[in-house]
C-alpha cells in the first residue's frame, strides 16, 4: 500500500495529465467530449489498474504508461458507445480494434472511426495505440503471454459490441454469444460470464507476468485459471452493483439487475470473490493477489454512489462483514477520498 500511493498514483496522475492534454487538442467536438469526459469520470480504473506496477517497481516506467494508455482507450471507447450517435456494431467492432492493435506490438494500425461519422480525434487514439505497442515491446516474456492477452481482449471486444447495440437485440446476442461459449464456465451465469469478460485485471496481470524474464508457460495458465472468470467477474460485477441506479436512468445494461433479489446478489457476489481468493492461491505472491482482491471490494463498496443507494449499502456492509482486510482497505480508501475531493 506504502507504494502506490507513494510511487504508484503520482505516476498514474501524470500519465492522466498528458492524455487529457491530448484530448484538450481532438479537433472533432464530439470526439473531444467523450474522450474527456472518460478520463474526468474513469480515472479510477486507471489508478485501481497500475496498482499491478507496484509488484514490480523497476518496471514501473514501462507498465504504468502501458496500464494507463490501455485503460484509458477502453474507457473512452465506452463512452463512445455509450452516449454514441451510432448503433452500428460494425462501428463498434472497428473501433475496438484499436484495442487488439494495442496488444499487437507488431501489427500495423487501423482505421478505427470508418463507420462514423465523427473521424478527426488528431491522432489521439494511434497515439494511445501506440504508446501501448512501444511499452510491450519492452516486456522480456510477452511472447509467452501474448496468446492469452489477445483470447481476453478479444471476448472484451466481443462484449462491447453486443452490450452497446439496439436494447431490443441486446440480451439475444448475449445470450447467443454465452451458449456459443460451449459450457466451457457453467459455473456461472451468463450475466456473470460477460460481466468477466468486461474486466481488464487479467490483462494488467499478464503485463506483470511479462516482466519476469524467467516466466514460463504453467504460470501463465495459472494466472488465467485464477483471473478469468474469477477475479474479472469480481471487478465489473462490483462496478455494476454501484452503478445501478446511474445505468437505470441511462438506459444502459447492468448485469447485476439479472438476479432475482438482494439475497442472491450477494450469495453470488461472495461466491465468485471466495473462489477468487480460492484461485489465486496457486500463484507466486498469492498476498499481493490478496490485496487486488479485497482492495477491489473496498474500492468500489467506499464509492460515494453507494451511499445513495439504500439497498446496494446493505449489500455492501454484507459483503464485508467476513474480511477484516477488506474493511481495512476501505476505510484508507475512504480517508483517501476525503483528502483528494
Amino acid at each position: 500500500m506504502h507504494r502506490v500511493y507513494r510511487y504508484i498514483l503520482p505516476e498514474v496522475g501524470s500519465q492522466l495529465a498528458k492524455w487529457q492534454e491530448a484530448a484538450q487538442q481532438i479537433p472533432d467536438n464530439e470526439l473531444r467530449t467523450q474522450a474527456l469526459a472518460s478520463i474526468a469520470t474513469k480515472q479510477f480504473h486507471c489508478q485501481g489498474g497500475a496498482v499491478y506496477a507496484a509488484a514490480n517497481l523497476s518496471m514501473r516506467h514501462v507498465l504504468i504508461p502501458l496500464i494507463v494508455a490501455f485503460q484509458t482507450i477502453s474507457d473512452y471507447l465506452d463512452n463512445l458507445c455509450d452516449r454514441s450517435t451510432s448503433l452500428d456494431p460494425v462501428d463498434f467492432r472497428q473501433l475496438h480494434q484499436s484495442m487488439l492493435d494495442a496488444v499487437d506490438p507488431a501489427g500495423p494500425l487501423h482505421d478505427y472511426y470508418a463507420f462514423r461519422e465523427e473521424k478527426d480525434d488528431g491522432n489521439y487514439l494511434n497515439d494511445l495505440v501506440q504508446t501501448c505497442q512501444s511499452c510491450i515491446y519492452l516486456l522480456p516474456s510477452y511472447a509467452l503471454v501474448a496468446e492469452q492477452v489477445r483470447a481476453l481482449v478479444s471476448l472484451y471486444c466481443d462484449l462491447q459490441v453486443y452490450k452497446h447495440i439496439r436494447k431490443d437485440l441486446r440480451e439475444s446476442e448475449l445470450l447467443e454469444w454465452w451458449n456459443a461459449q460451449g459450457g466451457k464456465y457453467g459455473q456461472l451465469s451468463w450475466n456473470e460470464f460477460a460481466a468477466a469478460t468486461g474486466s481488464t485485471l487479467g490483462m494488467f496481470m499478464l503485463f506483470l507476468a511479462a516482466c519476469d524474464p524467467h516466466l514460463k508457460p504453467v504460470q501463465v495458465e495459472k494466472i488465467r485459471q485464477a483471473y478469468f472468470p474469477y477475479v474479472c467477474g469480481l471487478h465489473i460485477l462490483l462496478d455494476y452493483l454501484i452503478d445501478q441506479e446511474e445505468d437505470l436512468l441511462g438506459g444502459d445494461l447492468n448485469f447485476c439487475s439479472y438476479y432475482d433479489s438482494m439475497e442472491e446478489t450477494v450469495e453470488r457476489i461472495a461466491l465468485i470473490a471466495q473462489e477468487a481468493r480460492d484461485k489465486i492461491l496457486c500463484l507466486e505472491h498469492p498476498r499481493f493477489h490478496r490485496m487486488i482482491i479485497e482492495g477491489l471490494l473496498a474500492l468500489y463498496l467506499s464509492d460515494p454512489k453507494v451511499n445513495h443507494q439504500q439497498q446496494v449499502k446493505q449489500i455492501s456492509r454484507r459483503l464485508m462483514k467476513n474480511s477484516p482486510l477488506t474493511r481495512l482497505f476501505f476505510w484508507i480508501n475512504s480517508m483517501y477520498i476525503r483528502t483528494t475531493s
